[in-house]
């Protein structure tokens, strides 16, 4: 059953696909190689990625030689996944009810989607439901607190003394876990897999205030919606509370480097005897990776 944050996210991504990958998107791909190394994708390997956006990691799994399918719940983007992917098997669907048989997928993978789901201990069960026993799932999402470059458009906001509308719920609190890598691995665990663990990446994201600032006013994400949602007046009030606040990360020639931080959560369906699991294979307790 859909939530009203599952109702208003869909809101926040439709018609979004063009804007998302000139901004967000690039943002986003600094995970994936990290994500299907943890997954353990390789040549031959049945992946599903769950919801793609553009594509960028159906794109980057086809290289590896992984037989790929990709879904996501907005059709503009399973558009562009497709034309990005050719090779791909990218179908329009969304967490935590999937249009596949169970144990269908060697690894299941997921950018950021966990962020986006208004049930995600239902949505990790659906993902263990597809992947087959001894198969990987490794996740993608954003750590909280925040970094400083993923706070700033949020402190412009608040800022320009705008709060979050009524038509842009939060997850419910019965439905949230704690955004560090105890409380990740620990959601992988409570979903029953096993060698499940949790990693950090930080990087800096090179971009532009131009660039930076085009996604919300594209409306883009939930972002988006609060920065558009009252108007062209409001929109630019905040805008002019990021242009102030960007100085903060704007290097002399202008580039806006932004610190992030995300978890890397990464786990085996039970049952594979004694293949390696991903904990194994990434080296669990060795710390974050640090792409600055």
């Amino acid at each position: 059953m859909r939530t009203p944050f599952d109702d208003s996210e869909r809101r926040a991504w439709a018609g979004s696909a063009t804007a998302y990958g000139a901004g967000f998107g690039r943002l986003c791909a600094y995970t994936v190689p990290w994500l299907l190394d943890a997954a353990g994708v390789a040549e031959g390997t049945r992946v599903l990625d769950v919801g793609t956006g553009t594509g960028s990691v159906a794109a980057a799994a086809g290289a590896r030689g992984a037989r790929v399918t990709a879904v996501d719940a907005e059709p503009d983007m399973a558009r562009r996944a497709r034309d990005l992917v050719p090779g791909a098997r990218v179908q329009i669907a969304a967490l935590p009810q999937l249009p596949f048989r169970d144990g269908r997928f060697d690894a299941t993978v997921g950018n950021f989607v966990l962020n986006h789901v208004g049930r995600p201990r239902a949505a990790l069960a659906e993902l263990r439901r597809v992947t087959r026993p001894g198969g990987r799932i490794a996740l993608t999402i954003w750590a909280a607190p925040p970094a400083p470059g993923q706070a700033l458009l949020g402190r412009a906001v608040r800022a320009a003394g705008v709060e979050r509308p009524p038509e842009v719920p939060a997850l419910a609190p019965e439905d949230d876990f704690p955004r560090t890598v105890d409380g990740a691995a620990g959601l992988l665990r409570g979903a029953g897999l096993v060698r499940a663990g949790c990693r950090p990446l930080v990087w800096d994201h090179r971009t532009t205030p131009e660039e930076w600032w085009h996604g919300p006013a594209a409306g883009v994400a939930t972002i988006g919606r609060i920065v558009t949602g009252r108007g062209p007046v409001v929109a630019e009030q905040i805008r002019r509370q990021f242009a102030l606040l960007a100085a903060e990360f704007t290097e002399p020639d202008g580039t806006l480097v932004l610190p992030h931080a995300a978890l890397l959560a990464y786990g085996e369906v039970a049952g594979g005897g004694a293949e390696n699991g991903a904990g194994a294979a990434l080296g669990a307790d060795r710390g974050g990776y640090d792409a600055r």
